[in-house]
């Protein structure tokens, strides 16, 4: 039934007034017994004030003019990326970043075609100064979460947290497997990358410590970890403090390896672009289990991939070839999707 659906929804937006002129772009046809998204969907805010958040610029008076009009289009942009990412099905587990609360969560939903679409939602409130938050989505047909921790993320010598927390979900899917899945968005690069790379380095032990836990109970635990790690896969966080390592011939199960670690040396390759380089900031980690097929669900390094239709992309006349469409260009309402392209991760079926 859910394939149908899919199929009619899908060529239902591709036929409809919304879609005009767009590309509908490739749908990934080798798609996996179980898919992953993750995406970065760059400031998901609704139109309201929050009296406990420094959202004032994404209201109607707000500098950046956010209306309720152009909140509901955010909503319908992202809400085709579900769909098109599918591969002719939902994607099974969906992380976000960058979304404000969960009123914006249930208008993806609710503001277009997946009305009918029956996701189940992971998510709290986070103590992030703008008030933007990660969320986990999933398909309650195929993953039954058993288990649900926000780890709260204090820098050095704070007594308070003020930014998002890594969230983490234990969850049997459809198969039997037992999956411990996180979502991250970890402290951004304001302010320069080796000035605010201690930040990030704490986020990397907060998530170090929690996967210690769970290797320690089983060395053979199916661990995913992915999100905007605002730093790329051979920075110290992730490489040393992390000790994530580069895909390789053989894996130790209780180990962590990063699946965009190929992607550093591919030019013209990533989810991000900064100054005309693109580059990984998005990213899937595995544990080595998950790649020596401790479970009935595996995946191999060439399983993670990034999503790009061509609706995702438009022209970089400054630093040429393309970039990702985003919603906003400074302050400047750019009517696009995200400054982040989505990346995806299958798991195939032993």
């Amino acid at each position: 039934m859910k394939f149908f659906l899919s199929l009619f929804l899908f060529f239902v937006w591709t036929y409809s007034g919304y879609a005009q002129s767009v590309n509908i772009g490739s749908v990934n046809e080798e798609r996996g017994d179980f898919r992953f998204m993750f995406y970065n969907v760059e400031n998901m805010f609704d139109s309201f004030d929050d009296s406990l958040s420094l959202d004032n610029e994404f209201l109607p008076m707000g500098v950046r003019n956010w209306t309720w009009e152009k909140y509901q289009r955010k909503s319908q942009k992202i809400a085709k990326v579900f769909l098109a990412a599918g591969g002719w099905e939902f994607p099974d587990l969906i992380g976000l970043a960058e979304v404000e609360n969960r009123f914006v969560l249930d208008g993806i939903f609710k503001m277009g075609y997946l009305n009918k679409i029956g996701y189940e939602i992971i998510h709290r409130e986070s103590p992030d100064r703008r008030g933007i938050d990660v969320a986990l989505l999933y398909q309650p047909e195929t993953f039954h979460p058993m288990d649900t921790s926000f780890l709260k993320l204090f820098y050095k010598g704070a007594s308070t947290s003020t930014t998002r927390e890594i969230l983490y979900v234990k969850g049997k899917t459809n198969t039997d497997d037992i999956l411990h899945v996180f979502v991250n968005h970890w402290p951004s690069r304001w302010g320069g990358q080796l000035e605010s790379e201690t930040k990030r380095l704490e986020a990397a032990r907060l998530l170090k410590g929690k996967v210690a836990e769970i290797v320690a109970v089983n060395s053979k635990a199916l661990i995913v970890i992915m999100g905007d790690f605002n730093d790329y896969p051979n920075n110290k966080s992730l490489q040393k403090e992390l000790n994530a390592l580069a895909p390789q011939k053989k894996y130790s199960n209780a180990k962590l390896y990063n699946l965009a670690y190929p992607f550093v040396t591919k030019t013209g390759l990533g989810s991000h672009k900064y100054q005309g380089k693109w580059g990984m900031l998005d990213q899937f980690i595995v544990s080595g289990a998950l790649l020596n097929k401790m479970g009935f669900l595996y995946c191999a390094p060439e399983d993670m991939s990034l999503f790009k239709p061509n609706f995702l992309l438009e022209a970089d006349y400054t630093y040429f070839g393309q970039k990702p469409f985003r919603s906003f260009i400074g302050y400047k309402y750019n009517d696009g999707f995200s400054d982040h392209l989505p990346i995806i991760l299958d798991l195939w079926r032993k």
